[in-house]
């Protein structure tokens, strides 16, 4: 397995690259015939984090966060970026060149349909959008008379020195944790398939060719995937579409005759080949695919991996149980060491990398993304990402937000704690106060069956509201079993209309963030799971998964309701009888006293 764990603290980009980067890309259009070209941050497989090689958007702007698109015309540059990355953009991008836009309040279709003229066309590369994208797209912009072209990628051709394709080795997944063999698995979506009377699905996303399979792989930095497609047949048969050196004598044979591997260059005639009804997902699969299809009856619907993805077994909650009481003691070590630090002495680098360490002393075998380590007015750069160039020195009375994740065997860990390195002032006191008591409204939360992250994202942002603040991300995402640390389908936002469903495990995340002051956030992981109801009635709640002590002294008690102070003490409690036994070294001394009295009742 490589070794991925530490981070790298270089920065992603150069603002000054960017325009004549947009330069070339114009020169490309120009000679194409486009009017105006669409780089999302997507690759070919749809995913959210991306390999170097595919980092397009990055490339071209400068802007490095995980969400976000670009379109480009011959006289301006937009970069749409959602409410996470409104700081971040203006700090990685050349604004002389490139105009960010807030997105979802701005569509890219409707800011290109007032730019551009009637005839106007606009290329995009089939292979980096879904068909649900392209079909939003040209239903807005035909009324506005532009066209769209699928065409080869002009910016691939301008990128010199392009970085190669990642080769990581593919890994067995353990039955034991998976709680299913992919036999079974294979069966299961067979199944599926056959019910719908459809012979074959076609899969593009890397994180249902993993849970297929039970493999992972080390292809992406931080999310343990094999990058590849499948087409699985209603007998349960798969072909895989990946590099065939990334697959040892033993994965092939636990894979079995069944699951046959051919290179990543066969898949567009696999596709071409295909008869019959296949399921294809628009809302995740490329439109290359869709046009690919020519010999076959195409069934549009869901991904039949994704939500058996989501809804996870007994084992595989287990496994996330376990990993997080493990993670929960590297924190406390961590949040300790902070603690006895002389006031002023650390950077926010310094806090990632002993960080990084005590994980990988728990276990950890990598990080589930890149640590957000913000002091100050960093905190509240939702998705900073320390860098050399960035790296500030903590204040002593600073307030630090730290947002980190483990990737470990049996479970991936996602956690946000705020933490005052010395006496915060009553403002953030008071902001973080209403930032907990939506964290904990959330966690006490019954809700009828059937309710979908949008019916209940309000209650985590009811106390910010009574006070005329919010904060401009979801309150919380999906999250994988030893995979991903973004899942889909569901979610906790307003966006979300997936039902929710027990088994389901997503982060509860309600967040503060004062420009150039600080950022406040407070994360626990919890798994969708059954409640008590009333005879005739079917109700949910969560379980808590994430065990780590909150700052008490950041929080204000007059401010807190009694039932909010009730469950905050016996989630202390219940931490320090959790990970108190698992503080057993010889150095943890200092961390089980810590644990002791920052678990103290309020």
């Amino acid at each position: 397995m490589t070794d991925l764990l530490f981070q790298s603290f270089d920065a992603a980009t150069r603002p000054e690259d960017g325009p004549p980067r947009l330069a070339a890309l114009r020169a490309r259009m120009a000679e194409a015939g486009l009017d105006a070209f669409i780089i999302p941050h997507a690759d070919r497989f749809q995913g959210e984090y991306v390999a170097a090689r595919d980092e397009r958007l990055a490339f071209l702007t400068g802007f490095s966060g995980s969400a976000g698109l670009a379109v480009v015309t011959a006289d301006e540059a937009g970069v749409f970026v959602d409410g996470r990355y409104r700081v971040q953009v203006r700090n990685e991008v050349d604004t002389g060149h490139f105009t960010p836009v807030n997105w979802p309040e701005t569509q890219p279709a409707d800011w290109l349909a007032e730019r551009a003229g009637r005839r106007a066309v606009l290329g995009f590369d089939p292979w980096l959008h879904t068909e649900a994208e392209i079909d939003a797209l040209r239903k807005r912009l035909d009324g506005a008379g532009v066209k769209l072209r699928a065409v080869e990628n002009p910016l691939d051709a301008i990128w010199e020195e392009r970085p190669e394709a990642p080769h990581g080795e593919v890994r067995l997944h353990a039955e034991h944790i998976a709680g299913r063999t992919a036999a079974e698995k294979r069966g299961q979506i067979a199944a599926i398939l056959r019910d719908e009377n459809q012979g074959a699905a076609v899969i593009t996303l890397c994180d249902s060719l993993a849970w297929l399979l039970n493999i992972r792989g080390d292809d992406l930095l931080r999310n343990p995937l094999v990058q590849g497609y499948a087409i699985i047949d209603d007998d349960g048969g798969v072909q895989v579409f990946a590099a065939p050196e990334k697959f040892g004598a033993e994965v092939r044979g636990a894979l079995g005759a069944e699951v046959r591997i051919a290179p990543l260059e066969a898949f567009e005639d696999a596709l071409k080949g295909l008869a019959g009804t296949v399921r294809v997902d628009p809302k995740t699969a490329p439109q290359a695919v869709f046009d690919l299809l020519s010999g076959a009856e195409i069934a549009r619907a869901d991904d039949p991996i994704i939500m058996e993805k989501a809804v996870k077994n007994v084992a595989e909650i287990a496994g996330m149980r376990a990993a997080h009481l493990r993670d929960g003691a590297a924190m406390v070590r961590l949040l300790a060491w902070l603690s006895a630090q002389p006031p002023a002495s650390l950077t926010e680098i310094d806090v990632v990398r002993k960080l990084e360490a005590l994980r990988r002393e728990a276990g950890a075998y990598n990080i589930s993304f890149d640590t957000i380590s913000g002091s100050g007015p960093n905190g509240a750069i939702v998705h900073y990402r320390v860098s050399e160039a960035s790296n500030r020195a903590i204040g002593a009375d600073d307030i630090l937000l730290l947002d980190s994740g483990g990737q470990y065997a049996d479970g991936t860990t996602d956690i946000t704690r705020t933490i005052a390195m010395g006496t915060p002032e009553a403002e953030a006191q008071a902001a973080f106060t209403r930032v907990l008591e939506g964290m904990i409204a959330l966690s006490r939360l019954r809700f009828p069956k059937g309710l979908s992250g949008r019916d209940i994202d309000a209650v985590a942002r009811a106390p910010l509201w009574t006070e005329g603040r919010d904060y401009d991300h979801g309150t919380g995402h999906g999250v994988g079993a030893a995979l991903c640390v973004h899942e889909g389908p569901a979610r906790i936002s307003r966006a979300s209309e997936v039902p929710l469903r027990a088994g389901m495990i997503l982060s509860n995340e309600p967040g503060y963030y004062r420009r150039g002051a600080f950022g406040i956030r407070i994360e626990n992981l919890v798994v969708v799971s059954k409640a008590e109801a009333e005879p005739g009635r079917e109700m949910l709640g969560f379980e808590t998964l994430t065990f780590v002590p909150i700052d008490r002294r950041m929080i204000l008690p007059e401010l807190l309701p009694g039932a909010a102070r009730d469950w905050l003490d016996q989630y202390h409690a219940e931490t320090e009888a959790r990970l108190a036994p698992m503080l057993d070294g010889p150095a943890d001394k200092e961390a089980r006293a810590w644990l002791t009295a920052a678990c103290a009742p309020l």
